[in-house]
């Protein structure tokens, strides 16, 4: 190949880049657009009904006219079902939106965006007090999911998730399906929980990215068989996207089996990782079984060597992680230093149950709240 043709190559690829750029931004524009126009006509459907208690009992009537009215103008996609989704948007996202979006410059106004990327002010109504603006930037099927979630807190986790790591509408069911805002709770200090729904998924410190449990139900283990940890190790390697995007953020695979010598013996760390965001070296250790205290020492002794022989200056103390099927908390803070950078957390084979994970987070918000008082 010439250099005529790489050049003429390397052209094409960087015009087709900005193009699937631009495609992607045109569509993004598209969707936050009709996002706006559905809160808005929530809004509108919310305000008719409550001109009275007559209007709201003959409502339904009015939506099913209204929806075959708007069919024949403007064609699919304003069904009966829709526009009750449309109100539903309106009615979660209104009475969520003081004790979830911050107030700037003491003014409060919702704006639609417009043609010419000025504010089209829909707040002027005489019905209607003035509220807090407010930003989306997601599809609408993202929303047709996150209007499930009915806490006001963790719905804006999920937002927020989505918007920073850009998910997409597969992957923000399948981190709801599998408890991501409780697993975080649970696994942090009650001081923290208050910050996931204002923040997101914070990376500052080693325990932040220990999540309890991990749900690893796309390896296909079954919970009640038998299986090793080697084939544990080579059913995560098989999925190690989904593997990494369970773990959390910033991670990246460096080896499997990575083998070390000391003292003339011979040392393997079954999984090594890297997070980016701490800038440091994460070890995990798999176990099939209960977790011993002989496991905890094991990996003590692989972070010490990593931290002594394997890191660089600038880089962070090594994290080492126990991935096992049982632990018992008790031994682990007996065996273990305070100072340790060694974490035992447990693994799920199925999703967890959601309902006993959300109670266990009510419990510690409840506790959080009273020791607030106190």
């Amino acid at each position: 190949m010439n250099d005529i043709q790489l050049r003429e190559d390397a052209l094409f690829e960087r015009i087709s880049a900005l193009i699937d750029l631009a495609h992607k931004r045109v569509k993004t524009a598209i969707d936050t657009t009709m996002v706006y126009t559905y809160y808005g006509v929530g809004q509108y459907i919310v305000e008719d009904e409550q001109q009275g208690e007559q209007r709201a009992q003959y409502g339904k009537f009015i939506l099913k006219n209204l929806s075959a009215r708007l069919t024949n103008k403007y064609g699919q996609g304003w069904s009966e079902e829709n526009l009750k989704l449309c109100r539903r948007f309106y009615v979660i996202y209104s009475n969520s939106v003081n004790s979830v979006y911050p107030i700037q410059d003491g003014k409060e106004k919702q704006c639609l965006p417009n043609s010419d990327n000025h504010s089209l002010d829909i707040s002027e109504t005489p019905s209607r007090k003035s509220e807090t603006p407010l930003s989306f930037t997601l599809s609408w099927s993202h929303y047709l999911v996150l209007m499930r979630i009915k806490d006001n807190e963790e719905r804006r986790f999920y937002e927020i998730e989505c918007q920073k790591q850009d998910w997409s509408v597969r992957q923000l069911k399948r981190e709801y399906g599998a408890s991501l805002y409780e697993r975080l709770a649970l696994s942090r200090d009650k001081e923290e929980v208050m910050r996931l729904s204002q923040e997101g998924q914070t990376i500052e410190k080693p325990k932040d990215i220990i999540k309890d449990p991990l749900t690893l139900e796309f390896l296909g283990l079954y919970r009640d068989s038998s299986f090793s940890e080697s084939s544990l190790e080579s059913a995560i390697i098989s999925k190690l996207q989904d593997f990494l995007l369970e773990m959390g953020k910033g991670f990246l695979f460096e080896a499997r089996q990575k083998k070390f010598t000391f003292n003339e013996r011979h040392f393997y760390v079954d999984l090594v990782l890297y997070n980016r965001l701490l800038q440091c070296y994460v070890l995990v250790d798999l176990k099939a079984g209960d977790l011993s205290h002989q496991d905890l020492g094991q990996m003590q002794m692989y972070v010490n060597y990593y931290d002594r022989h394997v890191k660089e200056a600038f880089e962070k103390p090594t994290i080492g992680i126990l991935l096992c099927k049982d632990k018992d908390d008790a031994l682990v803070e007996l065996t273990l230093p305070e100072d340790a950078n060694v974490y035992a957390t447990s693994y799920e084979l199925c999703i967890p149950d959601k309902a006993t994970l959300q109670s266990k987070v009510k419990q510690w918000i409840l506790e959080y709240e009273e020791s607030k008082e106190d």
